[in-house]
């Protein structure tokens, strides 16, 4: 595939002014958002349809993307949450026995504005030192509109996430052969956390955002699943409230991502925004009781601070072996144990799939 293939002009504007020139792929029009990075060489599906994405601009640091295509199995939700998308190079023509169709048309359908054909490798580089920042992409002329749009940029911020991805409906997953009910917080879930529970012998039963203890109650679960999802966790004022409430029914709870935040909050702990964020699938964790760095898949712009967490409430159980941010807590007031990293999303590609068997076991012993 040619990098000169015939192409509208597309324009990425960064909040310090700084201007990228590319080729226009996907939708057209204006778009703004928080320009992050993603390190993933495979798994652009995914990121696409992950509803941790909402509200961000994404870019690609790996130089060629979608060359295996796209299919209707590997989606993590039914739309794309991404604002917008940035590349080095899409392949016009992928091949795998799975493919059914490429990424451009991907976008095109979702309505996702992208920009290719940019330096992917400069601008990694200036969200790795300065952070991650507010921009545009744009099919308009940037340098006409650029005073207007830096405006944009300037009042946009991601808000009322949560509210925005989730579902309203409460939805039942049945398995072959039903050990357990696992009712799982919808706060922008993945796909494959409801799978990994299924195939397990859970009935997944998928419940709003808001849904409070006493509807949980109701449900009669053997265990609750805070999920993923995006934005900053703090503002969740109303679900804090209610996992205090939760928490306190004596269910087994196991949190991933977003839940492992909330969880934290809910116990008096205190998060923090990263300057950039661990987002891809080569993301190094280290499990503090067995001493083993685990590889983890990854998408988060923010991260517990561990010494908020009282040693009464619970401790530290994972770390981040790069930064040393906190990847885990284990609680021992409540019976609950949340990670900052996705077990379902295989990065190792099996490493961390005990998490899940953890959990099956503390629903087990519930039954004793």
């Amino acid at each position: 595939m040619s990098l000169f293939r015939n192409g509208e002009k597309a324009y990425l504007l960064l909040a310090d002014g700084q201007v990228f020139e590319g080729r226009s792929f996907g939708a057209k029009g204006t778009v703004v958002g928080e320009v992050v990075f993603t390190t993933g060489v495979t798994g652009f599906q995914e990121t696409l349809t992950d509803p941790s994405y909402y509200g961000q601009i994404v870019t690609q640091t790996f130089p060629l993307i979608g060359n295996y295509g796209i299919n209707s199995e590997d989606n993590e939700s039914a739309k794309s949450y991404v604002s917008g998308y940035i590349v080095r190079e899409w392949c016009e023509e992928p091949s795998n026995f799975r493919c059914e169709g490429n990424v451009n048309d991907f976008l095109k359908e979702h309505n996702i504005i992208g920009i290719w054909n940019i330096d992917t490798r400069r601008l990694t580089r200036i969200i790795r030192e300065v952070g991650v920042m507010n921009g545009v992409i744009t099919t308009d002329d940037v340098y006409s509109r650029k005073e207007e749009l830096l405006t944009k940029i300037k009042e946009f911020t991601v808000r009322d996430a949560v509210k925005s991805v989730t579902n309203t409906e409460t939805l039942k997953y049945e398995p072959e052969e039903k050990k357990y009910r696992v009712v799982l917080f919808d706060f922008g879930y993945k796909r494959n956390i409801r799978q990994e529970l299924v195939k397990r012998g859970c009935e997944v039963i998928v419940v709003p955002a808001y849904t409070t203890a006493e509807e949980v109650k109701a449900l009669a679960p053997d265990g609750i699943m805070f999920s993923n999802g995006p934005g900053d966790p703090a503002e969740n004022t109303e679900i804090i409230a209610n996992i205090r409430e939760i928490q306190q029914l004596g269910i087994p709870i196991f949190g991933i991502c977003l839940g492992h935040q909330l969880m934290a909050l809910a116990n008096g702990g205190k998060t923090e925004k990263l300057k950039y964020g661990h987002r891809g699938a080569n993301q190094p964790v280290i499990d503090m009781e067995s001493g083993l760095t685990y590889v983890t898949s990854q998408n988060h712009g923010y991260a517990v601070i561990g010494e908020s967490i009282s040693p009464e409430i619970g401790h530290v159980s994972h770390i981040n072996a790069n930064d040393k941010t906190c990847e885990g807590i284990r609680y021992t007031g409540v019976n609950a144990f949340t990670v900052q990293f996705h077990p379902e999303a295989h990065g190792g590609p099996l490493d961390t799939s005990y998490l899940f068997d953890e959990f099956i076991t503390r629903m087990k012993k519930g039954d004793d």
